[in-house]
């Protein structure tokens, strides 16, 4: 193979031979030949010996098989393509090389026949959140608690319900968990013990989670409240549960599975890659093709920090000052949650992207991970290397995202230095997201989204798949108008600008062109989202020719809080809510937003034309499914494209 048949080199080059590595999972020595494999290790090792000078792209091809990862990946600058060449990591032609943090549960025994619950000796020192049991998420052991029985504090709960005695004699009740979904958060708050109809609250996770907006005890929408992670609870085929202090994991199976046979994977990473150097040395020109990544949990939510969920996976961390009567003065919000705003963290990714440029991934799987799939330029909390933002020239092209238990792609950060970068090269710029298939995810965290772009820089999300997901589609923007010039009258009366500037000059979110995508089936557990939902002024950016479809009677476009600049063009809306809405007041920003010739098969719209700056025109409403040609050349080029 030539540097010229990958379309990498330059012409004066192009008599240059491509290196080729080769790694199997049992690869072992140096010579990392097709006849003598080496370990990706090892082979990270020898492209730092290549990679110096490079005159032709290097390119190392992973072997069928599973690669039991004993820490995570890191790629930096010694280990990038230089001379404008790519270091290319991708899979053997018709292999499916899979990168993975779990260790196999085997040697199944009978725990109890008569409720068929089965285990395994697994050893001590580690604990999970998630279970994958052939190539699916499988359930931790639950119940779900009618809220009527249950009365909070600023400790915890009490009951005095019979229904819920059993609670009482739990084996290991400081293992429990509450999870709690609301409107559009779904918060996880870890318990210290139960006693005598006492449920005794680890901390600061509870004071995080009852105060502020959409809290555990006063929900905007009060959705299902479990309690997980005790054996008692497994009541359901395909649930699990581990106890960490004998070693044991308990599952209990779905029909026609054959625990001699299944693939049982224990997560043992928190991630699984990362690439990023530093502003000054960014990783560059690496690419990642064809390969798998699955096995990881994030295990945060198990600590007294718990995940005090705000929207779309950003949570409230750390210890607090909050009123002492926060359980009913601060359930709408109040001036000491504010103080938290400005800090909140993100949840970090199984795959990291920072301070890099020019990195690709084409035709993955992402598939059976603990948190949000991959995570480009986000905060410096959410990232191992501990330096964040600074993506450049990102590609996600090709990729299928399923089976995860948080969101898609999160580009971008939320705190000061993602919308206002002390440092220029901090800037998120030229993201791509195009032609991925992305469903099934945010099984755990059920707040987050297929793709959530914060704040970029000319960043493309197109002719991507989206469906079967709890909350949004895509997410574009976030600060609720906050961080705009001029800030938001609604948050000086909150109390925001005691604790962060008012920004005289506009954020890093511009020029975002949202195309082509086909979003159904969301929207299916929470609510106040949409198939495409918006927060914040996007100067230049374009919502065009997307095929929204079923989604549970949401909006079909949310313009949220302080979304500005925004113009929707040609789309198609089947069988939603409204199909597009704004969220405006005489406090918030809203506005200035031009939508023009969409099709919908529902006329309801509340975007008001001639109002706050806005203009709504040559809207088509259809009937009967009777969709102009011009309808129909929209949904048909939706989603994927055939090449």
């Amino acid at each position: 193979m030539t540097a010229t048949a990958l379309g990498q080199a330059t012409p004066a080059f192009a008599a240059q031979r491509t290196t080729v590595l080769h790694v199997s999972p049992d690869g072992r020595g140096t010579a990392c030949s097709a006849s003598r494999p080496c370990s990706i290790e090892q082979a990270k090792a020898k492209v730092r010996t290549l990679n110096a000078r490079m005159r032709a792209d290097i390119v190392v091809r992973l072997a069928d098989g599973v690669y039991r990862l004993a820490a995570p990946l890191t790629f930096d600058r010694a280990d990038s393509g230089t001379n404008g060449h790519t270091v290319v990591w991708t899979a053997e032609p018709g292999a499916h090389p899979v990168l993975s943090g779990a260790r196999k549960a085997t040697g199944w025994t009978l725990q109890d026949r008569a409720k068929n619950i089965w285990k395994a000796r697994v050893g001590t020192g580690f604990d999970i959140r998630q279970l994958y049991v052939d190539g699916v998420q499988a359930t931790r052991a639950r119940t779900q608690l009618n809220r009527a029985d249950l009365t909070s504090d600023a400790n915890g709960y009490t009951f005095t319900s019979s229904a819920l005695k059993y609670l009482n004699t739990l084996s290991d009740p400081g293992r429990t968990e509450i999870d709690a979904l609301g409107s559009f958060t779904n918060r996880y708050s870890p318990v210290a013990g139960i006693s005598d109809g006492v449920i005794t609250m680890r901390q600061p996770a509870w004071n995080n989670n009852t105060f502020g907006y959409d809290t555990i005890g006063n929900p905007f929408r009060q959705g299902p409240l479990y309690i997980e992670n005790a054996y008692e609870f497994l009541d359901s085929a395909g649930e699990w549960y581990l106890n960490t202090r004998t070693g044991t994991l308990y599952y209990k199976p779905l029909a026609g599975q054959n625990m001699s046979t299944a693939d049982v994977e224990m997560p043992r990473l928190e991630s699984l890659l990362s690439v990023g150097g530093t502003y000054r040395s960014p990783a560059t020109h690496i690419t990642f093709s064809g390969l798998q990544f699955s096995h990881t949990s994030w295990l945060q939510p198990s600590t007294g920090q718990g995940y005090a969920d705000q929207q779309t996976g950003a949570f409230v961390y750390g210890d607090w000052e909050r009123p002492s009567d926060a359980l009913n003065s601060c359930q709408y919000g109040c001036r000491q949650f504010e103080a938290t705003r400005p800090h909140w963290h993100q949840m970090p990714a199984a795959v990291q992207v920072s301070a890099a440029s020019h990195i690709s991934f084409t035709g993955n799987r992402f598939t059976q991970l603990g948190q949000v799939a991959l995570g480009i330029g986000n905060d410096a909390n959410a990232h191992a290397t501990g330096v964040g933002l600074g993506a450049d020239t990102i590609s996600v092209t090709g990729n299928v995202f399923t089976q995860d238990a948080g969101g898609g792609v999160v580009v971008g950060g939320i705190q000061a230095d993602a919308h206002h970068p002390g440092d220029p090269r901090m800037t998120n710029r030229n993201i791509t997201i195009s032609d991925n298939v992305m469903h099934d995810l945010a099984l755990d965290y059920r707040d987050m989204t297929a793709v959530l772009v914060t704040y970029a820089t000319d960043t493309t999300v197109s002719h991507n798949e989206i469906y079967d997901m709890p909350y949004t589609g895509i997410a574009i923007g976030y600060g609720w108008g906050t961080n705009d010039p001029g800030g938001s009258q609604d948050y000086v009366n909150r109390g925001l600008y005691d604790f962060q500037p008012v920004y005289t000059t506009p954020t890093t979110l511009k020029n975002v062109r949202v195309t082509g995508n086909h979003i159904h089936d969301v929207m299916r557990t929470m609510d106040d989202g949409a198939c495409i939902y918006t927060l914040s002024a996007a100067p230049g950016t374009l919502i065009d020719r997307n095929y929204c479809a079923d989604n549970n009677g949401h909006y079909g476009i949310y313009h949220d809080e302080g979304s500005r600049d925004y113009s929707d063009v040609n789309n198609v809306f089947r069988d939603t809510g409204d199909w597009d809405h704004e969220n405006s007041n005489a406090t918030n920003n809203t506005g200035a937003l031009t939508v023009t010739d969409n099709w919908t098969s529902n006329g309801s719209i509340s975007l008001r034309a001639g109002v706050r700056g806005n203009t709504v025109t040559g809207t088509v409403v259809v009937t009967d499914d009777n969709w102009p040609s011009a309808a129909e050349r929209v949904m048909e080029e939706a989603g994927v494209r055939p090449e």
